[in-house]
């Protein structure tokens, strides 16, 4: 199955909440060693308050997305909130009234996602940034699909690319923000918004390959191998 339910993958939200809770003293850890040391905590207290606005209700993607956008553009500080604040509210404008999500609807979230990155931010590829894991996630998933690859193997490209990005932040030297004052100093260590923005992929890749696989499942003939 090469689609999956927009309401049914609202929950997965959720997951992006705990991971990004769970993972708060990482996020700070990375960011204390070139800038002011509060990503996780920003992000944490967000992605928290966001996932109490929605605990207890039924709610999709897009509506999880739009929650989560408000959220962050209103209650969280820096940089990082209004980035992605507003890269969460436009996936969601995206997303909107469709029924079910393919890859092509996926591919155009995930440009719209980007865009408003870019357009805020003025970051590129090598500016140590959230850019640097989101950019190559959304080329890899768009050469998976140029290659009539399935959804799910683009998903899988889209998250091994957003960790390689992470990673490659290592070795740059900071262009934008706090960190790019320590000029060749800040080489040497990861960047903190790339390394949420690669957490934050591969939980929408992970919990949307599980859906699809449980979709697959249901729908699958009695007697059917999974």
């Amino acid at each position: 199955m090469d689609s999956f339910s927009q309401q049914a993958a609202g929950p997965i939200v959720l997951d992006m909440v705990a991971a990004i809770v769970r993972e708060q003293g990482f996020l700070g850890e990375i960011d204390g060693k070139i800038g002011d040391g509060d990503h996780g905590i920003n992000m944490s207290k967000g992605f928290r308050l966001a996932g109490e606005r929605l605990s207890g209700h039924a709610f999709g993607l897009a509506q999880g997305f739009a929650t989560l956008g408000d959220t962050l553009l209103s209650d969280i500080g820096g940089s990082m909130g209004p980035l992605y604040g507003t890269f969460f509210t436009e996936m969601a404008e995206t997303l909107e009234g469709a029924d079910r999500i393919d890859a092509g609807r996926f591919a155009a979230m995930l440009r719209a996602g980007r865009e408003t990155i870019v357009d805020l931010g003025g970051a590129k590829v090598g500016d140590k940034t959230l850019v640097d894991a989101l950019i190559p996630a959304e080329a890899a998933f768009n050469a998976a699909r140029e290659r009539h690859e399935g959804f799910a193997d683009c998903l899988l490209a889209m998250k091994q690319a957003a960790a390689a990005g992470l990673e490659s932040t290592r070795d740059m030297v900071a262009k934008i923000g706090r960190a790019s004052r320590l000029g060749e100093r800040s080489r040497g260590t990861l960047d903190a918004g790339a390394a949420s923005c690669s957490l934050l992929l591969a939980t929408l890749a992970d919990g949307l390959l599980r859906e699809m696989r449980r979709e697959h499942s249901l729908n699958a003939p009695e007697g059917a191998s999974p």
